[in-house]
């Protein structure tokens, strides 16, 4: 009789375990979908409040210069949307570059500024610098480009 009863409770064990484990799967899937369904609804209110931007300087050729002098340019666009221009972020290749974002919105219509500071110090030849900007603007913001020569200082 024990013999038959460990055949019993043995196989009712095993299956109550796999019980749990697919209702865990099936409670991660509702979490999971949930999850989805919240991020789609940030983006739908990101895309909201997204602009567009024409450049009107996005490439810049400084020429020459000598060792060890730095060379400043700001880069123009114009908020060519119906919402604020929110630059959140502007970066570049080397820690040589430095880019100025603005700090208030760009209205609609209205021209912005990235002013970029290049210091050639310990450079030489062709340089070529590219600055990426992050914004709300789509489509997305296209890279700006410093270019020029470096002379050895004698």
């Amino acid at each position: 009789m024990k013999k038959y009863f460990l055949f019993l409770v043995i196989p009712a064990a095993l299956i109550s375990c796999d019980v749990k484990r697919k209702d865990k799967i099936s409670d991660d899937s509702k979490t999971d979908s949930i999850k989805m369904a919240q991020k789609k609804l940030a983006d739908e209110e990101a895309l909201k409040n997204t602009t567009t931007v024409e450049m009107i300087d996005s490439v810049y050729n400084f020429g020459t210069v000598a060792e060890g002098e730095k060379v400043a340019f700001s880069y123009r666009f114009k908020n060519s949307g119906s919402n604020p221009l929110v630059i959140f972020d502007a970066s570049a290749t080397c820690g040589c570059t430095i880019p100025e974002k603005p700090e208030q919105p760009i209205l609609p219509g209205e021209t912005g500024f990235i002013k970029v500071i290049f210091n050639s110090s310990g450079k030489h030849g062709h340089n070529e610098k590219i600055i990426s900007v992050t914004s709300n603007a789509r489509p997305l913001f296209p890279p700006l480009k410093l270019t020029g020569e470096v002379k050895e200082k004698k």
